[in-house]
């Protein structure tokens, strides 16, 4: 509806005539630019009600990835939320700034410019507040200018963010398909990988120190003909060619410069202030894992009934059991598969399947598939055998061997599930070790991966 009462004002401009140079399209735009702050405000409530509520799913699913040891998923719901967190902090303070502005024009219908004579102050006081203030005016045109810039550069630190992912992922995809490429041979691989990397890291650090310092590389002719090929590499690695008109229009205008360096050190404040936590003892830490002193409360199902609780590397029903028999459930993590490949190298498979991959799959010979299925179940079993010739328990000093089988635990988690006979244990405290061989070297040694104190007591 805004922009209809807008377009039935410009009479002569006809949609789809996007010709910049016109003057009924520029005539067009500097009327929409006066009324901007309306969509600014409406942009930024809906944005910040979808943020608010987007914000606690994605802290989940990255603590979960984190938990999996699914360093992709990790990385790409970890990029997520620093761009929610900043444009949640920087259309918070566009609000804040726009209603300020829309107070100080109420205040001006009502009450005009500041008259310092009315005052009657002393004249040092008059003078000083004359020179810093000026008008009210002049105020307001500030004030209008902080929002407008604030808000463009909200979204042009999304694309910031999205720049410095691309370059990491560009190291992380030439590891993973040069340096370490079956196709190439070593020695090449080696080379190419070596120097692509480093011309990254290279083109990185010159793009990091042109922007910091708002394109002094440009300015030097002799520096900026060995820069040029590095920034039109760089212009398509962070997605700049997206962008950039953005940028340079900052650049060049001082405001813009002025506000873009004073954000930084606020982010900057922020961060610091974020990681800050208060330290209630010397000794005692709620974060330190389960052991024969200590009960963190993700090794027992009871006692995660918050969202965004995740289990440990070994979970139990309860700290307190009353059965003659103890459920134990191991979450399986992609460390844990390299673990078990490393004790059995014959499951490594030729070709790794893990990460990102679609469910979508073209198949026109059933007999092939259903083959592929059994291999599957076969290579299973085979992949369970193993996890239990790996795992096992010992109570106090009782060693225990029970078998695992698959399943989904609460939330849907994936991982490894027995049932301990303690019919035989006596009332009171105990200790569970959940224990595992390793190789090293010629030899198999047995160490633990996790202790959980519980109390057993019969009905």
């Amino acid at each position: 509806m805004y922009f209809m009462t807008i377009l039935r004002g410009q009479t002569n401009y006809t949609v789809g005539n996007n010709d910049y140079n016109s003057p009924t399209f520029r005539k067009l735009l500097d009327s929409l630019q006066q009324q901007s702050w309306e969509l600014e405000l409406i942009i930024s409530g809906f944005a910040i009600f979808g943020l608010f509520t987007a914000y606690e799913p994605l802290r989940i699913e990255m603590i979960n990835a984190q938990n999996e040891d699914q360093i992709y998923r990790f990385v790409v719901y970890f990029i997520l939320n620093i761009a929610c967190s900043i444009l949640l902090f920087n259309l918070l303070l566009h609000v804040v700034l726009r209603g300020l502005w829309i107070g100080a024009l109420g205040l001006r219908y009502v009450s005009g410019d500041i008259e310092f004579e009315r005052l009657r102050y002393s004249e040092r006081f008059t003078k000083y507040l004359k020179k810093r203030i000026i008008s009210f005016d002049r105020y307001i045109a500030n004030l209008e200018n902080y929002c407008s810039v604030l808000f463009a550069i909200s979204f042009l630190l999304i694309f910031y963010v999205l720049a410095m992912t691309m370059i990491i992922l560009s190291i992380i995809l030439v590891a993973n398909y040069i340096l370490e490429s079956d196709v190439l041979p070593e020695a090449a691989a080696s080379i190419i990988g070596g120097i692509l990397i480093l011309f990254i890291i290279f083109g990185m650090f010159l793009t990091f120190i042109d922007f910091i310092t708002q394109g002094w590389l440009k300015k030097k002719k002799w520096v900026s003909r060995i820069y040029f090929p590095i920034y039109w590499v760089f212009s398509f690695l962070t997605l700049s060619f997206l962008y950039r008109p953005l940028v340079y229009n900052f650049l060049d205008n001082r405001f813009g410069k002025k506000l873009t360096l004073l954000l930084t050190p606020i982010y900057i404040a922020i961060l610091m202030l974020t990681s800050l936590e208060y330290r209630q003892s010397n000794y005692l830490d709620k974060e330190q894992r389960s052991s024969s002193m200590f009960a963190k409360k993700d090794n027992y199902w009871d006692m995660m009934t918050e969202e965004g609780d995740f289990p440990g590397r070994m979970v139990i029903p309860s700290k307190v059991i009353s059965q003659p028999y103890l459920q134990v459930f191991v979450p399986f993590s992609e460390n844990l598969e390299n673990r078990v490949f490393a004790f059995n190298d014959s499951l490594t498979p030729k070709e790794d399947r893990r990460g990102l991959s679609s469910s979508i799959k073209v198949n026109s010979n059933w007999s092939d598939e259903i083959t592929s299925l059994r291999q599957k179940d076969s290579i299973r079993k085979k992949y369970l055998k193993t996890f239990n010739e790996m795992y096992s328990f010992r109570i106090d000093t009782l060693d225990m061997d029970e078998d695992f089988i698959i399943t989904t635990a609460m939330n849907d988690i994936l991982g490894f599930e027995t049932y301990l006979k303690i019919s035989q244990l006596k009332e009171g405290k105990h200790l569970i070790r959940l224990r595992r061989k390793r190789k090293e070297k010629d030899s198999i040694v047995t160490v633990s991966d996790a202790i959980l104190p519980f109390w057993y007591f019969k009905n």
